[in-house]
């Protein structure tokens, strides 16, 4: 008998997914648990692994087209059995009982607004907290949006394909259109090209914003000689990796600095909830990582109760399997502050966008070599060559005040300027 390949559930708030790259073709053998095709959610991008072995018999669901977990995506057929044609079928709903499924009306005039389909008081029930997001975003009322997912479920094929309705000048004498989320992405592009966005990207520009339009965003920069971390990590760095097998990176040295001055000002570590302020029994570290395809912020949950050797291996192993996409949903949520690293591109400095829930947001700037006045204990002054890196702390002014957000970076500097914790 085929097995069946469904879009799986990556979270108990994700409902739908977006098939990025199949990584077999029909015909194909493959093995239980070999990497199959590639998947974006609203928390992460993910390679899923063949249900079983044997051959891909069948492709329903081409690259590109966004559907809801559970959905049949494929068919794996055992050895000996027979392939159907190659070619990908276009999308379709998961099955469900006829007298909840609503009909798709590809041929009505885009400018007509179908009858929407609702379940009773229970507005969650039928759309994702994307779709509500972007909902928000752009005043659209639900009740107003048919939905064409399962028992009436708002998707956001839906809630797009409505937008380019109201939007589009020419809709309203044209024929609805297959909403950009559903077309394959270009794999490249050339100069005069139109290509759309892909999954990741659309959603880092909905944070961004949302972002932007939520906290008051202020930033303060700080000046940091960490001469003192280059010449221990320069010392212990080759028997760090062969002790521990780990490189010994600049990152934990920064993370558990400010893991520290965290712990001396608390409001740092909050988050705004309507009128009141959460403040966090632990420091969830958010570690922003650049990858090819766009940005990903892992959390390393209980940062606070990690040494040095755990922050290191914690911030290795995310930044590993984020490039790798073998993250979890659960491990890119909940994260109470974060760090960034521009530095490590070149950039002197950033002015990074505040992670939301978060107040504040660390970006460290790259790490030179330049001239300084230092001053020794007798008071006498001199110039030396020194390591300086550009610390940044963006940071919500709703809730966090100028003269705090500089004594706790004032505290970070000394920290680090003055390192004196076991490296291990």
């Amino acid at each position: 008998m085929p097995t069946d390949i469904v879009m799986p559930q990556m979270g108990e708030s994700i409902f739908e997914g977006t098939i990025t790259k199949w990584l077999k073709k029909p015909g194909d053998k493959v093995q239980r648990d070999e990497p199959l095709f590639e998947i974006s959610t609203d928390k992460v991008d993910a390679e899923i692994p063949a249900p079983a072995s044997g051959v891909l018999r069948d492709i329903k669901v081409a690259e590109g087209n966004t559907v809801q977990v559970n959905t049949i995506v494929g068919t794996i057929a055992g050895d000996g059995e027979g392939t159907a044609a190659p070619a990908a079928k276009p999308a379709s709903p998961p099955a469900a009982p006829k007298a909840e499924t609503p009909k798709a009306q590809p041929s009505a005039p885009a400018g007509s607004v179908p009858e929407p389909v609702r379940e009773p008081d229970d507005e969650h029930a039928r759309s994702s907290p994307l779709v509500r997001k972007i909902a928000r975003e752009n005043d659209i009322d639900l009740s107003q949006v048919a939905g064409t997912g399962l028992g009436g479920r708002i998707t956001k094929q839906d809630i797009t394909a409505f937008l380019e309705r109201k939007e589009s000048p020419a809709a309203a004498t044209a024929p609805a259109s297959t909403p950009a989320t559903s077309r394959t992405p270009a794999p490249a592009s050339i100069p005069g090209d139109l290509v759309p966005l892909t999954q990741m990207r659309k959603i880092i520009a909905q944070r961004m914003i949302e972002s932007r339009r939520t906290s008051a965003h202020v930033h303060c920069m700080f000046e940091v000689d960490i001469t003192r971390i280059v010449q221990l990590r320069h010392k212990l760095k080759v028997a760090f990796e062969q002790r521990h097998g780990a490189r010994l990176t600049f990152m934990p040295f920064f993370v558990r600095a400010a893991i520290i001055a965290l712990q001396q000002f608390p409001i740092v570590n909050a988050s705004l909830e309507a009128e009141s302020v959460r403040y966090h029994r632990h420091v969830n570290v958010g570690i922003a990582v650049a990858l090819d395809w766009g940005l990903i912020v892992p959390v390393l949950k209980n940062a606070d109760e990690l040494n040095f050797l755990g922050l290191q291996r914690g911030i290795t192993d995310l930044g590993e399997r984020a490039r790798n996409k073998k993250l979890k949903p659960e491990e890119v949520e909940g994260s109470t502050f974060t760090v960034t690293n521009p530095g490590q591109f070149g950039a002197v400095f950033g002015l990074p966008i505040i992670n939301q829930p978060n107040s504040a947001i660390l970006g460290v700037g790259g790490i030179s070599k330049a001239p300084l006045v230092v001053t020794d204990t007798d008071g006498n002054d001199s110039i030396a060559i020194r390591s300086i890196v550009h610390l940044t702390l963006g940071y919500d002014h709703r809730l966090i005040d100028g003269a705090v957000a500089d004594q706790f970076m004032a505290f970070l500097k000394k920290t680090l300027e003055n390192w004196s914790e076991e490296v291990g």
